[in-house]
């Protein structure tokens, strides 16, 4: 005795497993970026000079710049240390803020070198 199954039916199973997974996973990765895009950046530096670079990687995150404003989404590292690279690279940072919530002046110092 043999359990298959005719031809036919295989093929159906087939095509709606196919289904099911496309579906399945579009409505699992549309959302995600609608919610980045309501959230916003995680990283937010202003600077004390225009920065000349549009675009830049600097404290392992990669930045969007215009003017003296640059915004990136969130890196591995602790912010003070996000903001050390990024000062690094452009120059003094006049603020920083990390998941909506502004380094202090003590942070803001030492992110500066200071």
């Amino acid at each position: 005795m043999t359990f298959s199954l005719p031809r036919t039916s295989r093929l159906s199973i087939f095509v709606v497993a196919l289904a099911y997974t496309g579906l399945t996973f579009g409505a699992a990765t549309a959302s995600a970026p609608l919610a980045a895009a309501k959230t916003g950046p995680y990283y937010s530096a202003t600077f004390s000079a225009p920065v000349d670079d549009n675009r830049a990687v600097a404290g392992g995150v990669a930045w969007a710049c215009k003017d003296t404003k640059c915004v990136a989404n969130k890196g591995t590292s602790r912010p003070v240390n996000v903001c050390r690279g990024i000062a690094r690279e452009f120059g003094e940072v006049t603020s920083f803020t990390a998941r909506g919530k502004e380094l202090d002046e003590k942070k803001l110092a030492k992110c500066n070198g200071n």
